[in-house]
């Protein structure tokens, strides 16, 4: 059965009876659910949300009212095939909000669980978040973009095509991001510029002092050593060889766009 017998569906709501609606989901009124889209258990739509076709949430997904889920890209080169967003578990997605599908036909956007995507902002067609992001109020995340987990972006940034915001990075307000941002770091600046380390979030991460010490290490061999960054990387997998570490130098070795500087 498309509609779950223990979900709540508005009378005023629009589901397509090609729509499949979870156990325990709640459909508020005025929503509006196209075919080839599914709700999992537990989710919540506020009133006036709308999902548009090949939209798939997860479990106990919260969207807030008036968001619009698997828009069409902001793209011109997009011609109408079909394409997915697939949002995962357990996030919390705030009023008057977008996500667009891929522009590429049988192309994906894709969010993960647990992330917290504030008020009024936009993600773009073939993004990647990750899990346990916070995603603050006006942000926009333009296309192709890729944001690893528990990083944190704060409200007005922008966020340039194709460019990656590594784990447990911290993008401060109204920054442009318009190049890689590694992890664990800090940022902020008209353009974005890293700014030392993110004690904050590492710290509500559980990270130890000591495993900050070494991250504080990398951070300094990497942007104020004078070395050249592939010597640099190499000098911090040979002296401070960490799961971290490592993970912040395959993060800059994988950079096309190049990596944003102090």
């Amino acid at each position: 059965m498309p509609i779950d017998p223990s979900a709540v569906v508005a009378a005023t709501a629009r589901v397509d009876p090609e729509a499949i609606i979870g156990p325990g989901a709640r459909i508020g009124e005025f929503c509006v659910i196209e075919a080839d889209v599914a709700i999992g258990a537990g989710c919540l739509l506020e009133p006036y949300v709308f999902v548009k076709r090949w939209t798939t949430l997860g479990e106990r997904n919260e969207i807030s009212a008036g968001t619009v889920l698997g828009t069409d890209p902001l793209d011109k080169g997009f011609t109408g095939e079909r394409s997915y967003l697939r949002i995962g578990n357990g996030n919390k997605i705030r009023e008057h909000y977008t996500i667009s599908r891929g522009t590429e036909p049988e192309s994906v956007t894709e969010i993960g669980d647990g992330n917290y995507i504030m008020t009024s902002g936009h993600i773009a067609h073939n993004c990647v978040v990750g899990n346990h992001t916070v995603i603050a109020s006006c942000a926009l995340i333009a296309g192709y973009v890729e944001i690893e987990d528990q990083a944190f972006i704060s409200g007005g940034v922008v966020v340039h095509q194709f460019s990656k915001i590594g784990r447990l990075a911290m993008i401060g307000g109204n920054t442009r991001v318009n190049s890689d941002v590694p992890p664990f770091f800090l940022y902020s600046g008209f353009d974005v510029e890293a700014k030392g380390l993110n004690l904050v979030g590492l710290k509500r991460a559980g990270y130890k002092a000591s495993d900050v010490a070494v991250l504080k290490k990398a951070y300094q061999i990497l942007y104020r050593s004078g070395l050249k960054l592939e010597d640099a990387l190499a000098k911090i997998e040979r002296e401070i060889p960490t799961p971290e570490t490592l993970h912040l130098v395959a993060f800059v070795r994988r950079s096309k766009r190049g990596i944003c500087r102090e």
